[in-house]
């Protein structure tokens, strides 16, 4: 049962713990900066190795991207792929599920460009504000 975006938790007193609790770690997951660059790097390019995905999110370390692609891994968010040959090969490719998440969150993308002045302009009047004090 999704909920509206003006609804909170108390609009909906069944609703299961567990699912709250899952929107809660999924939300962490997803506003973690790797996991979205990673998500978005998928979507763009489908199945790549891991030294391919680590060239397509700058900044990244060898330690951050294991850790949030096993993470990914075990959410259901991608699927790892080790090709038996010599050097061994490992190809991530996000699952139906992933694809799904990214699509939720292309909601964002969309709200920050129809919103993009809106939001410098508030930046610029609250930092104005303040040099003033």
């Amino acid at each position: 049962m999704p909920l509206p975006a003006a609804a909170s938790h108390a609009d909906y007193p069944d609703l299961d713990p567990r699912v709250e609790a899952l929107v809660t770690e999924v939300i962490g997951r997803v506003a973690d900066k790797w996991t979205m660059l990673i998500l978005e790097t998928l979507i763009e390019r489908g199945e790549l190795r891991f030294t391919q995905i680590g060239k397509a999110v700058p900044g990244i370390s060898q330690k951050m991207l294991t850790q949030t692609l096993r993470q990914m891994e075990r959410d259901g968010l991608l699927t790892r792929t080790v090709h038996a040959v010599v050097p061994p090969r490992v190809d991530y490719r996000l699952t139906d599920l992933g694809g799904s998440l990214a699509e939720a969150f292309c909601g964002v993308w969309l709200w920050a460009a129809a919103n993009l002045e809106r939001i410098d302009a508030a930046r610029a009047a609250f930092d104005e504000r303040r040099q003033d004090r």
